[in-house]
């Protein structure tokens, strides 16, 4: 789905139109559950933050602005920060499911055509990734992959972090001119 049919939908999600909420889930969820279940390593409690994310998804619908952020930024944005929230409140609270539990779930993962595109994808992205440098590549895979905070990264860097902010906004743009070109 290209961005003019997502912004679209969540300008119609904003008016209460259920159809289209169902419209934008389909289109998003899977990408969505991916990032979720990468940040918290566990199916049962990212499915459980993912229904969280489309909560707010639905209440927030009416302060996305269009032109602005792309709107799979916007809805990644949310889920990866519903993500990174679930994680802290685990690491100070009750543990994970048993990984007993958790092999009891059946997998409903994507299928090999799907896998064998985001292997492309990934390859693509981790060859962008190289071009940066190491420490600014680590930074970025701690915050937008394991979840860390700039707080927790500046520390670990030794830097401020406004500094921390920089070096991932500029490397950030840097991926994204790679991966355009």
């Amino acid at each position: 789905m290209d961005r003019k049919e997502l912004e679209t939908l969540i300008a119609k999600c904003a008016l209460g139109d259920r159809a289209a909420f169902d419209a934008l889930y389909a289109a998003t969820s899977s990408k969505l559950f991916g990032i979720v279940l990468r940040i918290l390593k566990t199916r049962a409690e990212a499915e459980e933050v993912l229904q969280e994310v489309y909560v707010k998804i639905w209440q927030k619908s009416d302060r996305y602005a269009a032109g602005g952020f792309s709107p799979m930024t916007w809805v990644i944005t949310i889920a990866r920060n519903a993500a990174i929230d679930a994680l802290r409140r685990r690491k100070g609270g009750a543990e994970a499911l048993s990984e007993t539990v958790i092999n009891t779930v059946p997998d409903a993962g994507p299928g090999p055509e799907v896998l064998a595109v985001q292997a492309g994808e990934r390859a693509r992205l981790m060859g962008c990734m190289s071009e940066l440098e190491p420490d600014r590549a680590e930074a970025v895979q701690a915050a937008y992959l394991e979840g860390d905070s700039y707080a927790d990264l500046a520390e670990r860097y030794d830097v401020s972090i406004n500094t921390m902010r920089t070096w991932l906004r500029r490397s950030l743009l840097k991926l994204r001119e790679c991966l355009s070109r």
